[in-house]
């Protein structure tokens, strides 16, 4: 049986977020690589006491990319103004933020795939020269105006990287893709994570969540949350590993990680004879947008190897069929990642 949902804890699953989140990099739980990049960048900038270059942060959701954001304010001892591309929907709206920044500030941009058009033509002076044009008045007595920024550093987060356009991506100096956890990795992240919030639990029930969690460190924050309630309704408030294994059937958690939309997924691909099927089809089969899937569950099903992606559509894989006891409808000797 699955736990319902419920808007009303949107505010304290943020706030838990907030409690559990790293603020230095010293703190933060792997992409190793990512961080020492970074690290060694903020330190050249720190030493030659210029800006960091614009950072674009790559990667599916809940891997970091917004911690990580604020780890760099707090390394170049900047103040971080925070926003997303949605939300800048004119360039007024952006011309606002960009003036009100003060040297060496950073400017966060989540979602940055996201900004219109105009929006993003209007941050490339910004970016390469910090100065914006502000036009004045309207008409025959329009003007326009230059306005000198102070040096800042933006920083853009994405989970659709292929949709930023190339002029957009090559005026980023700095670009880290993030990469799914191991479930050492999120080992470490729970305990971590239980320990700032006092709740006792067994090293077996820690590495259970760990390799339920989707290589995603939100998603293990989000178990853990949930398997306390659990611990303490069902239990003595020690998340134990019958504890753990009965707060993820709750959860709709299977042994792999998959969760009910997952296997929903698969089960369309498998009833249209395994693919290729594009992904709307995909999306009204089972209920759900073409961006969720596409940001939220394929990279996941993809990474595990359940799905292939080919120009034609979505395919799945034999571990598919076996995961959900089905035989398959077609030659497995064409499944690139038969075994």
């Amino acid at each position: 049986m699955a736990l319902a949902h419920n808007p009303q804890k949107e505010d304290d699953e943020l706030d838990f977020e907030q409690t559990v989140r790293p603020e230095l990099f010293t703190d933060f739980v792997g992409q190793v690589q990512v961080r020492e990049n970074l690290q060694v960048y903020i330190d050249a900038a720190r030493r030659r006491k210029e800006s960091l270059d614009h950072v674009l942060l790559c990667g599916p959701p809940g891997l970091g990319k917004t911690t990580l954001a604020h780890i760099i304010a707090r390394e170049l001892k900047a103040d971080i103004k925070v926003t997303s591309g949605p939300a800048l929907a004119r360039p007024g709206d952006l011309a606002g933020l960009l003036t009100r920044l003060t040297a060496g500030d950073v400017l966060f941009i989540d979602e940055i795939h996201r900004l219109s058009p105009i929006v993003e033509e209007y941050l490339y002076g910004a970016m390469e020269d910090f100065q914006i044009s502000i036009v004045i008045d309207q008409g025959v007595n329009a003007r326009s105006v230059n306005l000198v920024l102070k040096p800042f550093t933006l920083i853009g987060a994405t989970t659709r990287e292929g949709l930023l356009t190339s002029p957009f991506r090559s005026r980023f100096g700095v670009f880290e893709s993030l990469s799914f956890y191991p479930w050492e990795d999120l080992c470490t992240i729970i305990h971590r994570s239980a320990g700032i919030l006092k709740i006792p639990i067994e090293a077996d029930a820690a590495e259970t969540l760990a390799r339920r969690s989707r290589g995603t460190p939100r998603v293990a924050n989000r178990h853990l949350r949930r398997i306390r309630d659990v611990a303490q309704v069902r239990g003595s408030g020690v998340i134990t590993l019958p504890i753990a294994a009965e707060g993820m059937q709750r959860l709709g958690v299977d042994d792999l990680g998959l969760v009910e939309m997952d296997r929903r997924i698969l089960a369309a691909l498998i009833k249209h004879g395994g693919g290729p099927v594009g992904l709307k089809t995909v999306a009204v089969s089972v209920g759900e947008e073409e961006d969720t899937i596409e940001e939220v569950y394929e990279p996941y099903l993809i990474q595990e190897g359940f799905i292939t992606k080919t120009p034609r559509g979505r395919v799945v894989t034999s571990k598919a069929y076996r995961h959900l006891g089905m035989k398959p409808r077609r030659d497995e000797s064409m499944d690139l990642f038969n075994s």
